[in-house]
């Protein structure tokens, strides 16, 4: 079954972001996954959630998904974002196909 990384983030400075963007393309296709949603900027429809930009990742499994996250090498990735945004990170997985 698929597995969605959902990210709603503000940046808040951008040239160190940039870092990030370049870099963590090459993780996420290490494990399986591709950018379905790049740093779109949403339209809220219900409720009061006002995200600035979304992205959502694919992946073939929750076990890809996870690995993705805990690999060692993308930690210094996370810690860039971590600094240069404001961002909620989830994991759900896909309908049954």
């Amino acid at each position: 079954m698929k597995a969605y990384l959902v990210l709603d983030l503000a940046v808040h400075d951008f040239p160190a972001f940039k870092t990030y963007i370049d870099a963590i393309p090459a993780f996420i296709a290490r494990h399986g996954g591709r950018s379905i949603v790049q740093g779109a900027v949403p339209t809220p429809v219900e409720g009061n959630w006002t995200p600035e930009r979304m992205v959502i990742l694919e992946f073939p499994s929750r076990q890809n998904a996870t690995d993705f996250i805990d690999d060692p090498e993308t930690q210094h990735l996370f810690e860039i974002r971590h600094r240069t945004t404001t961002s909620r990170l989830v994991l759900v997985d896909g309908c049954a196909e």
